[in-house]
């Protein structure tokens, strides 16, 4: 796939459009793209993350072959 050939032919459909709902679907879908997962989780869950990037810190965590280890 040529990426700059796709862009272009991209532009051309979207220049020669009128239909609103395309263009509002285009606009969704770069505004999805730029948007931070982060900001959309609760307080509780970005506290669990960061409780779980403190425990790694602290070297509280068990890898994963060590885990699979025990288990087969």
């Amino acid at each position: 796939m040529n990426i700059e050939l796709e862009k272009k032919e991209l532009i051309k459909l979207l220049s020669e459009t009128n239909d609103e709902s395309i263009i509002a679907s285009i606009k969704s879908i770069f505004k999805r793209e730029n948007k931070d997962f982060w900001d959309e989780l609760t307080e509780a869950q970005k506290f669990e993350i960061e409780e779980g990037d403190r425990q790694i810190d602290r070297g509280e965590f068990v890898l994963y072959e060590d885990l699979m280890k025990k288990y087969r």
